[in-house]
């Protein structure tokens, strides 16, 4: 069995990420799911762009980069989250002592 060669290109680095994120946060708006399921539906949907569309010439690479969309949409999802948090507490803070 060999491995596939995955060439990362615009696409991959780009524009895949953003597009799960958006998907998944209009997924949430419209569909009534519980937030448990969120990181599966960001997950199925990095999948699934990933399979038939950027690497639809290869399974296996469709697979292994259908993960790192979804997973990495998560990641930047969690990550600016928790940056607004973080910012929004600063600030009512700052308020709090002047």
């Amino acid at each position: 069995m060999t491995f596939p060669v995955i060439h990362t290109n615009f696409w991959d680095a780009v524009l895949a990420v953003p597009v799960v994120m958006v998907l998944t946060q209009l997924i949430k708006i419209f569909l009534p799911i519980p937030r448990t399921y969120i990181p599966t539906v960001a997950i199925v949907l990095g999948l699934s762009i990933s399979i038939f569309y950027s690497h639809h010439h290869h399974l296996l690479a469709g697979i292994f980069m259908g993960y790192f969309y979804g997973y990495a949409a998560i990641g930047n999802y969690a990550a600016l989250k928790t940056s607004l948090i973080a910012l929004k507490k600063k600030f009512a803070q700052k308020e709090k002592f002047t």
